[in-house]
């Protein structure tokens, strides 16, 4: 049986408060029993991956190895709606016959939405 990608996991200070966040931005549900210790987005929907968010003391200093990357059509509304929800832009680029805009959520993860 080959392995499945069940969670990506973020580290934060506010689990229940990032899952918000995602969850508006996605369109999904925050799931039953958040916290600020530890919350989830997706796994009522049966999405997959879900995305899990933990709090922890201390997160990982510097620019985040690991990021997510949405793409769309009207990709421009859904960067316009991140910013609404909080996100901060921190770029556009159009490279590699890409476009996209980098922005970071309301704990400074970075993740791209782009041109689909």
């Amino acid at each position: 049986m080959p392995l499945s990608l069940a969670h990506v996991t973020v580290d934060c200070h506010d689990a229940a408060a990032l899952a918000g966040f995602w969850s508006e931005l996605l369109a999904l549900a925050v799931d039953e029993g958040a916290s600020e210790h530890f919350a989830t987005v997706g796994r009522a929907a049966e999405v997959s991956p879900v995305l899990m968010f933990i709090q922890v003391p201390d997160k990982n200093p510097g620019k985040n190895v690991i990021h997510l990357d949405f793409n769309a059509e009207e990709w421009h509304q859904y960067v316009e709606r991140a910013i609404s929800l909080g996100a901060k832009r921190i770029g556009d680029f159009s490279e590699y016959g890409g476009q996209w805009t980098t922005l970071a959520d309301p704990e400074g993860n970075l993740f791209d939405i782009g041109a689909k």
